[in-house]
């Protein structure tokens, strides 16, 4: 019989949270602790996201995030984490106690990514709605983004904005 707790919304049971939702969770915990446990430096630079099991436990999706950002930090990172994995899985194996333990593969979390992306987006949409706002106050015409660069701007980076109160 199914173990009952006590929650908010009355009795739950084990059964209501899915077998792989647990196992996504605990061999994530699994994996981050014996990274923990290794004598390398890159491992400093990475943490473990999460898990994705498939339902019969044959391989599981290790998604992760590197300090680096850019594709080839997440290739360096793959090959690294590819190269302990035997280790890995067989401390999958040792503490999970499930009939088998899955083949890792190693991924960048793509949330990760994609929530980076939003965030150079929305510097962008900031940047052009703060510049309508100075243009109305001054009453300037022309975008500041079509100028030509100034003394102080930043190569590539955004122009120097003037004080509308100068």
């Amino acid at each position: 019989m199914a173990r009952r707790q006590r929650s908010r919304g009355g009795y739950q049971t084990a059964r209501d949270y899915p077998r792989t939702a647990r196992l996504n969770e605990l061999f994530r915990e699994i994996i981050a602790e014996e990274l923990e446990q290794l004598d390398a430096t890159w491992t400093a630079e990475i943490s473990i996201t999460g898990v994705d099991v498939d339902a019969d436990l044959r391989k599981a999706r290790v998604f992760f995030d590197s300090l680096d950002a850019d594709p080839q930090a997440d290739a360096a990172a793959v090959e690294e984490l590819s190269a302990v994995r035997i280790r890995l899985q067989s401390a999958i194996a040792r503490q999970a106690r499930t009939r088998r333990a899955p083949e890792l593969t190693f991924l960048p979390d793509p949330a990760v990514r994609e929530g980076e992306r939003i965030d150079q987006i929305l510097g962008q949409i900031e940047l052009v709605s703060s510049h309508r706002a100075i243009e109305d106050q001054t009453g300037a015409s022309g975008s500041l983004l079509d100028r030509e660069p100034m003394e102080g701007d930043k190569p590539g980076g955004r122009p120097v904005v003037p004080d509308p109160d100068v």
